[in-house]
């Protein structure tokens, strides 16, 4: 077990004094490392000798994701690429990706990190754990890998995908834990029911489960065809990857890593700082990373704070469910898509117009995405193979653009509704 707890059950007022300390060193270190951060603190009027305490945190300027597209690929570093020894990335929108290096302490927090979120499920150095997350650019297979590891248990590095392979080694290899996103785990859990295996031969009893919204009901689905007790762990790649946040047994928000992390929840019109308990969009400062620090940086995600003690005896604030986003981002079964990187390639191929449609939906527990596209009157056709080749070249595009696979549905032209008002870009009818 990875129970820290001098960290994890720091009297609050405690943590407070070492966030403090952690948040000047960054600051320190950004404001005299990297010229971005210099330049934004400078325009904000603020010095490095400003920041005192971890309250500070309010005078520092935010961070958003097309900072770091902007700065592609290392300009936000404060570490030189010697001491980096791992990068990660996460798809762009039309534009650049968000690359993320970590050095080697990095990687060694990220761990324990993730360790910590294991054993507040009830994990140990005698848990098999299948990683069945996505390996590779995405930080979630690497992330609860090496998590795994560094709590002394086995790893069964799947990656996702290969279905009946999966089911057929959780059954001989015993895992009594499985990492992945909580619609593969349903997907997994019907693939197990209808092997025609007896649910005695397998061993599962624990689940980390992320990278996507899910809800209490899809928890009770997932808990009642897996057999085990489901949990959910919070995380993304710009501020370090899964593991910023996870549950505990009692399952009442997600306790934060403040000594990583300082939190805070704004006002996503105004930018205000809001209190504790009131729902507003996630900003995370890192107080611990060497190869990519983050200054207040905005997530889009929206949440509130729990700041009422938890039974399990750690002293973190915690972080409620995921109820949306403050921008148009979907996650379609871990990737990040926006309407706009669909759009892009529409204005890229002139035989469509610029009017279209997303449609995400759950069938067998697995998230779809259709996308509706008005092909251009002078390139609409009655010939079945042009509208074939047509319909081809753009399920490639976007394939390539996306990261992920789209039902590509070629209609007439002016057959997609207009608005006079913000068109209609997406409908979501999973039930999240």
């Amino acid at each position: 077990m990875i129970w820290n707890e001098p960290m994890e059950c720091m009297p609050r007022e405690e943590l407070r004094r070492l966030q403090g300390e952690r948040l000047r060193a960054t600051v320190e270190r950004v404001y005299h490392g990297t010229p971005f951060y210099r330049r934004k603190m400078q325009a904000a009027g603020v010095a490095p000798d400003d920041i005192r305490y971890a309250e500070d945190v309010v005078k520092l300027p935010f961070t958003t994701k097309d900072d770091l597209r902007d700065n592609y690929p290392y300009g936000l570093f404060a570490a030189p690429m010697s001491q980096i020894v791992r990068l990660h990335a996460s798809s762009g929108t039309t534009g650049n990706p968000t690359v993320v290096g970590y050095t080697r302490c990095d990687l060694q927090a990220w761990a324990e990190m993730v360790a910590r979120a294991l054993t507040a499920y009830g994990a140990s150095g005698d848990d098999i754990f299948s990683v069945a997350y996505g390996y590779g650019l995405f930080t979630g297979g690497l992330g609860l890998h090496y998590g795994v590891e560094h709590l002394g248990g086995v790893v069964i590095p799947m990656s996702s995908g290969n279905t009946r392979k999966q089911v057929q080694l959780m059954r001989d290899f015993g895992p009594t834990g499985l990492a992945c996103t909580p619609s593969y785990a349903l997907y997994l859990g019907e693939a197990m029911r209808d092997s025609g295996y007896p649910r005695s031969d397998f061993r599962l009893r624990i689940g980390a489960f992320g990278a996507e919204p899910w809800s209490e009901g899809m928890r009770a689905e997932i808990e009642q065809l897996l057999g085990i007790k489901a949990y959910d762990i919070y995380g993304l790649s710009e501020i370090m990857g899964p593991g910023v946040s996870h549950e505990c047994q009692y399952q009442h928000g997600s306790h934060i890593h403040e000594d990583h992390f300082i939190a805070e929840i704004i006002d996503p019109q105004t930018l205000e700082p809001l209190p504790h308990g009131v729902p507003g969009e996630l900003v995370f400062t890192t107080i611990t990373k060497e190869g990519l620090p983050l200054l207040r940086y905005r997530t889009k995600d929206l949440t509130s704070l729990i700041a009422d003690p938890c039974p399990c005896g750690r002293t973190s604030l915690r972080m409620s469910r995921i109820t949306g986003r403050s921008d148009d981002m979907l996650i379609i079964r871990g990737v990040n898509v926006f309407p706009s990187q669909v759009e892009s390639v529409l204005l890229e191929m002139a035989e469509f117009t610029p009017h279209y449609l997303i449609v995400v939906d759950r069938v067998n527990n697995l998230d779809i995405m259709q996308v509706q596209v008005e092909v251009g009157p002078e390139h609409f056709s009655d010939e079945m193979s042009a509208m074939i080749e047509l319909k081809k070249r753009l399920t490639h595009r976007l394939q390539s653009v996306l990261g992920i696979a789209a039902d590509v549905r070629l209609v007439e032209p002016n057959t997609i509704a207009r608005s006079e008002g913000k068109a209609r870009r997406v409908v979501d009818n999973r039930k999240l």
